[in-house]
């Protein structure tokens, strides 16, 4: 059984390897493990803070083998991003040049770097192992997030993001960050990349062109990856625009992959999701559901079988799964089949 639960201590050297195997692009997971211990400490008091509204907080998951013990992935939640170190992105518009006495009209695309999306909660550090990506366990990863910020929704801002990972090569070599570097900045992009995974961000703000570039003026190999994600990343894009995610022209300022927000109410997983008390007996269900408890430091979630009744106010679960899921008789669980 496959179990999404919060971050411990122990799970150090576990997140280590996932930060090892997650390569050059992936920003909320450097490769340090000194920063890797602040996450998951951060992460620790942040489930155990009593917080009332989005703040500093950053909730961090893994996803274990119940059989094994193995932590296969990770992903997690920021509260509110942007409060303490400044949160860029380059929105991607439109400037009209236009003359009428010559009878000229033309639109041309436009990259302005902002901070649009301070004070929204953020998903991010999503990343699976290559053998378990399979049997619904990227959909657990994902969507159980939803599942936890529904139940506590005190704790998270009104609009969620994701920032989708953008076009590199094996070598990590973004083609928008190679023009990035070639007018702007001295250093290749996995550089850049680790320097803003650590939290030294301050180069961005020094560096970075202040005025808005024309998308025109860029290399054609960095105009095509603009709002283009990586190859390992379609599955995650594609899994939140099903949960009703949309790209509304905000790119990476490294690697120009696109942001997609949402809502919190009008993601699927959220509307879809039903409250039920807990029984305990013979569970041979035909519906494939994510099961989560409604707890904050044991919060547990799993996708299962199980009979669901949208009209009854009961489910009946293992006691197996249950216990698994830290539920008792008489417990509240949200479902929500997939």
């Amino acid at each position: 059984m496959m179990i999404l639960r919060p971050i411990q201590q122990n799970d150090f050297s576990a997140l280590v390897k996932i930060a090892d195997e997650s390569g050059h692009g992936f920003t909320s997971l450097p490769n340090n493990e000194e920063l890797l211990q602040k996450k998951i400490d951060h992460s620790v008091s942040s489930f155990a803070k009593a917080a009332s509204q989005p703040g500093d907080e950053g909730y961090l998951f893994v996803l274990e083998d119940s059989e094994t013990g193995e932590v296969v992935g990770t992903s997690g939640i920021e509260a509110a991003v942007g409060l303490d170190d400044a949160f860029y992105h380059y929105h991607l518009s439109k400037a009209i040049h236009s003359s009428r006495t010559l009878n000229v009209y033309k639109a041309v695309d436009i990259l302005t770097l902002c901070n649009d999306y301070t004070g929204a909660t953020e998903l991010c550090t999503l990343f699976l192992k290559d053998g378990y990506r399979k049997n619904n366990n990227g959909k657990l990863l994902s969507k159980a997030r939803f599942m936890f910020i529904n139940q506590h929704k005190q704790r998270f801002a009104e609009t969620v993001i994701a920032e989708m990972r953008g076009v590199s090569d094996e070598n990590g070599e973004s083609p928008f960050w190679q023009w990035l570097e070639e007018h702007f900045f001295s250093m290749d992009f996995p550089t850049a990349d680790y320097l803003t995974g650590i939290g030294q961000k301050v180069f961005i703000a020094e560096l970075m062109p202040k005025y808005p570039i024309y998308v025109n003026l860029l290399s054609k190999d960095a105009q095509a990856v603009i709002g283009q994600v990586h190859d390992n990343t379609r599955p995650a894009i594609e899994l939140l625009k099903s949960e009703g995610f949309t790209f509304n022209g905000y790119v990476d300022i490294f690697d120009a992959g696109p942001t997609v927000e949402a809502k919190v109410d009008n993601i699927a997983t959220i509307r879809n999701a039903k409250t039920f008390s807990v029984e305990i007996g013979e569970c041979q269900g035909e519906t494939t559901a994510l099961i989560a408890n409604d707890k904050l430091v044991d919060f547990r979630a799993t996708v299962a079988q199980v009979n669901l009744l949208c009209d009854a106010d009961t489910i009946t679960l293992s006691a197996e799964l249950a216990k698994a899921l830290h539920l008792n008789v008489g417990d509240s669980v949200s479902v929500a089949a997939l």
